[in-house]
């Protein structure tokens, strides 16, 4: 025997006891009434004892059936007010979500917008998770992430926000004592930026329009977890750094780093909104969606402009 208790012979039992019928019972659950007599018979079987003496035209709870109807009755309450409960989180926008985003990106373009949506849903929160490391949605229990990547895993469900394109970049004064790179192979491995958390590795392709691809291992004096903090380093000239368009446009607008090699591509990504399984997302998830690529679809910080 299962020590998993009958809850559904339970349910049938309570309501038969309150109807008074099985028919009556079956049509309030929306079942067969073969159903709700094989549900009922199965309890007694596992309790040991009747709950019901049937006659023709007559049912009547037994001794032993009256101990326990009510609380069968309130097992039965307690489990439609927990479904309710749940049906109307799922189906209102309401409580906590635990979102994870890539930290310079959150910092930047999510954290700014994020008193609007807490105008718009007063009763949703949001737990932000920024990191740059990619969380195991499912076993860290994330309700939702913004995903910055060329590709996804399989199992996620995702929703594109806008592409994101990324660059190889320098400043005017390193240009200007190193002279500007017209190959890949021009380029001083020594002076190249690394990134930890580049998918496969730490290495950047590049593809002309032959199709002709180039891959290239920094080998500087710096690595970094966070691409921020490749930006003081670029800046003061002593190095090369590949940076995500919503980072480099800021100081590409205003002539502090240009592109190099412009004749050669970095694999474009996108940003992507992903849960782990769209057919369970509750109302506060949905929400949040179109919250984001309202404000994120067409972003700003697009370069060339």
């Amino acid at each position: 025997m299962s020590k998993l208790p009958d809850f559904e012979g339970l349910a049938m039992f309570a309501k038969v006891a309150e109807e008074r019928s099985f028919a009556a019972a079956a049509r309030a659950m929306g079942l067969s009434v073969a159903t709700v007599s094989r549900g009922v018979s199965r309890l007694e079987e596992r309790l040991g004892a009747r709950l019901f003496n049937r006659t023709s035209r007559k049912l009547a709870l037994t001794d032993f059936g009256r101990t326990i109807a009510e609380s069968a009755s309130r097992i039965y309450r307690d489990a439609e007010e927990v479904e309710g409960a749940a049906r109307e989180m799922s189906a209102r926008p309401r409580g906590l979500i635990r979102l994870a985003v890539p930290m310079s990106f959150g910092l930047r373009w999510v954290a700014p917008i994020l008193p609007e949506f807490f105008r718009d849903y007063p009763e949703v929160s949001i737990d932000l998770h920024l990191s740059d490391a990619t969380v195991d949605m499912v076993g860290q229990g994330f309700d939702a992430a913004l995903r910055i990547a060329v590709s996804l895993e399989p199992s996620l469900v995702a929703r594109r926000l806008c592409p994101v394109s990324r660059f190889i970049v320098a400043a005017p004064s390193y240009l200007k004592r190193h002279g500007r790179p017209k190959h890949p192979r021009d380029l001083k491995r020594g002076d190249c930026l690394g990134y930890a958390y580049r998918a496969r590795s730490d290495s950047w392709r590049l593809v002309n329009g032959a199709g002709d691809e180039e891959v290239i291992t920094p080998g500087g004096r710096l690595r970094v977890t966070n691409a921020d903090a490749l930006v003081p380093t670029v800046l003061e000239g002593l190095a090369v750094a590949e940076l995500p368009e919503f980072i480099a446009s800021e100081y590409l607008s205003d002539g502090r780093m240009e592109v190099l090699l412009k004749d050669w591509k970095l694999a474009k990504g996108g940003l992507y909104f992903v849960t782990p399984d769209a057919r369970v997302r509750p109302a506060k998830v949905e929400v949040l969606a179109d919250f984001l690529t309202d404000h994120l679809s067409e972003p700003t910080w697009s370069w060339p402009r």
